[in-house]
Formats: structure tokens, sequence, C-alpha cells
């Protein structure tokens, strides 16, 4: 482990600084835009531009990447989202709002797809795993740590807009700086949805619904905690919980999920997931509860992500798997976009406690959906042939997905080499 940290410790400490100011910025849209009267649709559609510039970069930086190379790419998309971070508080429209998201969901997917290219050509064979976990810990621990800082903030100045903007500037100087040079580049092929959803109907499904419990964390969590009477310091303790319970959770599922039938694991996560969302549904008055709900929704649904991918892998070829990578993340981004919009029609029709009702049903029709494969296929015995679970958060873009691809096809491969 230490010799993976200081192989790539420019890139860990600018990733942390990155994931901070992304944390930051987007908790604190949710709260200034409630204090600014914005109506839930109008937050709604804020929050899932985001993924909408996401998704749109995932296929096109790269292009442009190929075209005028990763140092410029980085340094571009960093100034952009800088300079949108401080707009923000100027311009306090939502239509303004959302072009900046789009924006800044574009620019920040380019800068992780530049970011984890370097990771992967930092790692040898034996590193990969390892880099790939420190690099999920980095990304998790910078949004908990940012969610901090807005604790101790004031959402109706500029100052939290400024932290977002300067911790987001000063997290490209420790990797353009690096001796390192960037790494040449190729583009993840993607594999048409009618295969992805031949290879793995299940994975397919899990997917798309895991987007929109993604996106609702990550985009709508602040609103409902603004909307039920949570304090600042109460909100962004409820945020971190997500994300701590997601760091905790990831290694034990994903230790059980080497041990026994995916299926089995997919499914009973998922339903644990919908359990802790009801817990929340049902007690809405309790913010013990709400953080324990946030915990236990967060700590199944991105281990759930992880599982989902290596479980399709078991029945891809190795050649198919890269192509199969690119699918899901369009399919999750379809999910992500479409997932605020959703929730915030439902809180808007039943109340705050329609966040939770939607995460619930999401992970419900996951593990039911799951019960119901399991009629249509047998299982084969795969566990001599099983790849191994790899942590791949779901903030990812395609080039960490192949990082962990690169750790499937290495561990198969050792597994086939005679002794």
């Amino acid at each position: 482990m230490l010799q993976v940290i200081s192989g790539s410790w420019a890139l860990f400490i600018g990733m942390f600084m990155l994931m901070v100011g992304n944390g930051l910025q987007g908790t604190l849209l949710g709260l200034r835009g409630e204090q600014e009267g914005f109506s839930t649709l109008a937050l709604s559609i804020v929050m899932s531009a985001y993924f909408l510039g996401f998704l749109f970069s995932s296929r096109y930086t790269p292009e442009l990447i190929r075209r005028v190379g990763h140092v410029r790419v980085f340094a571009a998309m960093g100034s952009l989202i800088s300079a949108v971070l401080i707009c923000y508080p100027i311009l306090l429209e939502p239509w303004a709002w959302t072009i900046g998201r789009v924006v800044i969901g574009f620019c920040f997917c380019g800068v992780y797809i530049t970011a984890e290219s370097w990771l992967n050509d930092a790692s040898s064979n034996d590193t990969r795993g390892k880099a790939l976990s420190v690099y999920m810990i980095v990304q998790m621990a910078g949004i908990v740590f940012a969610q901090w800082i807005l604790s101790r903030g004031d959402i109706s100045g500029y100052t939290l807009f400024i932290i977002s903007s300067v911790m987001v500037s000063l997290a490209f100087a420790p990797v353009l700086l690096s001796a390192r040079p960037m790494p040449a580049f190729s583009a993840t092929k993607r594999m048409k949805i009618k295969d992805l959803v031949k290879a793995s109907p299940l994975a397919c499904f899990g997917m798309f619904m895991l987007g929109g419990v993604f996106a609702a964390q990550f985009g709508m969590s602040a609103v409902y905690g603004t909307r039920v009477g949570l304090t600042v310091g109460e909100i962004s303790f409820f945020v971190s919980g997500i994300y701590i319970g997601a760091l905790v959770l990831q290694y034990p599922i994903g230790w059980l999920s080497d041990h026994i039938d995916r299926r089995y694991l997919i499914i009973g996560v998922a339903f644990v997931g919908a359990i802790g969302s009801l817990a929340a549904f049902i007690i809405p008055d309790s913010f013990a509860v709400i953080v324990l709900s946030g915990a236990v929704v967060g700590g199944t649904s991105n281990p759930l992500y992880a599982l989902l991918l290596a479980y399709a892998n078991d029945y891809l070829e190795k050649e198919d798997m890269a192509a199969a990578s690119g699918g899901f993340l369009f399919v999750n981004g379809l999910g992500a976009i479409a997932g605020p919009l959703i929730v915030g029609r439902m809180m808007d029709e039943i109340g705050t406690s329609g966040f939770w009702l939607f995460t619930a049903a999401l992970m419900f029709a996951i593990g039911a959906y799951g019960l119901y494969r399991m009629t249509q296929r047998s299982r084969v015995d795969l566990h001599a042939e099983s790849v191994p679970y790899v942590p791949v958060s779901a903030a990812s873009t395609a080039v960490a997905t192949e990082v962990a691809l690169e750790v499937y096809i290495e561990a198969g491969d050792e597994e086939e080499s005679p002794a």
C-alpha cells in the first residue's frame, strides 16, 4: 500500500482536493437554492444537469484528449470548473445554475478521465487493485471533509463558493507539476444495449436503477434535509453518513461476493437498502433514523455498483469486458439524469418522505428483479472462473472501470496459469 501511495501521491492529493470542491458544491447548491426560494422542480433540473454533462463528457472527452492532449484538457477543464463555481452566487437564477451544472458535470468527468488514465499508467499489475482501492477511499474522504467545511460556513454568502473554487484550482498543481508524463489514451468502446441485456439482464436493470439512487443521494439529499427542517450541521452529518457507509461496507460485501453466489448477495444487499430507506419513511421525525438510513442506503448502493459489474463480467468474454463497462456507465448515467427529476416530483406530490420512498422503490426493484431472474436462468457453477470483486465508485468514469477490468483479467490469468 505504501508503494502505491508513494508512486501516485500527487494524484491522490489532487483528487482529494477535487472531491472536496465537488462534494462542497453539490450540497451547497441544494441548500442555497432552498434559501433563494427555488422550486423543487427547478432544483431537480439543476441537480439532474450535472449528470447530463457527465454523460456527454464520457463520450466526447476521450476524443478531445486525443486531439489536444491530457495536460491541456486537464488544465482547461479545471479552469472552467473554478470559473463556474465563482459564478454561482453571482447568477442566482435556476437557468444559470442549470447551465453551470452541465458545464461542471462535463468538466469533472473530463478531469476524472485524465486522472484515472494516469492512475492506470502509474500502477503495475501487482498494485493496480490496491491503487483503485486507495483512489476510492480518497474520493469518499474528500466528500466527507467537504461536509465538515460546509457545516462551519455561511451558505448565504460567497465564502463557501470561493473555498470550493480554490480547492479545485489547487488540486491541479500537484498533478500538473508531477514529473510523470501523461499516458497514451485510447477510448473505451461501448457494447450495444441489446447485447448488454442479453449478457446480463440483471446487471443492466440494476445499473439503471442505481443511477437514480446515486443521483438522489448526491443531488437531492441537501434539498430533502432542508425541507424536513434539519440544520446545516445536521445536513452535513447526514450526507457524510451516506459516504461513510459506502466506505465501511464496500470491503465486507466485496469479500462475501468472492465466496458466495453473487445473485444471492445482490438480492440481499438490495433488500437491505430498501429496508433502510423504509425505516426513514416510516419514522421521518427521528434524526438518528435519518442518518442511519442514509448510511445503510449509501453502504448498500455503492457496493452494488461494483458487485453488478463483477457479476456481469462473470458471463462475458475477456475481450468484451471493456466494451461492456462503457455500456454500463451509459445505462447508469441515464438513470442518474432521471433520478433527481423523479424524486423531486415525488417530494412535491407526497411530501419529503418521497425521497425515501423513491430510493426504497428502486432498491426493492433490484432485489425483486434478481429473484425473478433466478427463475429464468440457472446459475452455472462459475466459482473457479468468477472474476474477483474490485471496489469501483459510481462516480468513476470508464477509465477507472477499465482499471478494475484489468484486475479481473490479470487475476483470471493467474488462476489459469499452471503452478
